[in-house]
C-alpha cells in the first residue's frame, strides 16, 4: 500500500469488526469520522511524523481501538486529555461521546495544529484544543474525567492532574503490562488506585488502565 493511498477500505473493515468485538455502538457517520481521522493523520504524518507506528494497517488497533478501550470508563460531562499528542485518545473518544465536552491539551505546536485541523474537518464542535504545558495549565473549570495515554511518569501525572479534577472525578492513565505499572506514594496518599485490564481487539500487547477517583472532600494533606 503506497503512502499516498491510505487503506481506507481495510480501516473500515477493521473498525467495524473491532467495535463489534468491544460492544461499542457507533453509527455510520461516527465510523466514517474515525476513518477520516486516520486519513488526515496519514496526510500530516508524511511531513510532521505524528506517529511512530509506520504500518498503517496497524493504526486501527494501535490508535483507534486502543483509545476507545477506555470509553466505558469515562464519567461526567467534561474530559481533559493530557498530553494528547496526535489527538489520542481524545479525538476517537470525542467522536463516540458527542454528549461530552473535551479539552485536548499538548505543548507541541505541530501536534496541536494537527488536532485543530482534525477538529475542524471532523466537525467536533464539543472539542477544544489547548497548546499549553501541563504544569502551567490553569482552566477556569475543573473536569469530571482526565485521560492520559503517553505519560511514563505517573507521579508527575498524578500531581499535575489532581488539582484539575472535580470532586468525585477520575483520572484514567493508560498503561501497558500490569507488572510494569508503578504506583507512586502520592497515589497511596489520595486513595488506592484500581488497575483494570483493557481489551483491544486485533492487538496482542497487554493494555491496562490505572483508575484514581478523587473524593468529594479534599484530602487534608493536599492543597488545591
Amino acid at each position: 500500500m503506497s503512502r499516498s493511498s491510505p487503506p481506507r477500505q481495510l480501516w473500515q473493515q477493521q473498525i467495524g469488526s473491532g467495535l463489534q468485538a468491544m460492544n461499542i455502538a457507533a453509527d455510520e457517520q461516527q465510523q466514517q469520522q474515525l476513518v477520516d481521522f486516520l486519513a488526515l493523520l496519514a496526510r500530516w504524518n508524511r511531513v510532521y511524523n505524528l506517529t511512530a507506528v509506520r504500518d498503517q494497517k496497524q493504526w486501527v488497533s494501535r490508535h483507534l481501538l486502543d483509545s476507545l478501550s477506555i470509553l466505558t470508563l469515562l464519567q461526567g460531562k467534561t474530559v481533559l486529555d493530557m498530553g494528547s499528542g496526535a489527538g489520542l485518545p481524545g479525538i476517537p473518544l470525542a467522536i463516540l461521546s458527542p454528549q461530552r465536552r473535551f479539552v485536548l491539551l499538548d505543548a507541541n505546536g505541530k501536534k496541536t495544529r494537527f488536532m485543530q485541523q482534525a477538529q475542524i474537518e471532523l466537525k467536533l464542535a464539543q472539542v477544544k484544543i489547548e497548546q499549553q504545558r501541563i504544569e502551567n495549565y490553569a482552566p477556569t473549570d475543573k473536569f469530571d474525567t482526565i485521560t492520559a495515554r503517553a505519560f511514563s511518569d505517573m507521579d508527575f501525572l498524578q500531581q499535575t492532574a489532581w488539582p484539575l479534577l472535580n470532586g468525585g472525578g477520575c483520572l484514567l492513565a493508560m498503561k501497558g503490562r500490569e507488572d510494569e505499572i508503578q504506583i507512586s506514594p502520592f497515589a497511596a496518599a489520595v486513595g488506592s488506585p484500581r488497575i483494570v485490564a483493557l481489551q483491544v481487539p486485533q492487538e496482542s500487547a497487554q493494555r491496562h488502565a490505572v483508575i484514581m477517583r478523587k473524593q468529594q472532600r479534599a484530602h487534608p494533606l493536599l492543597t488545591e
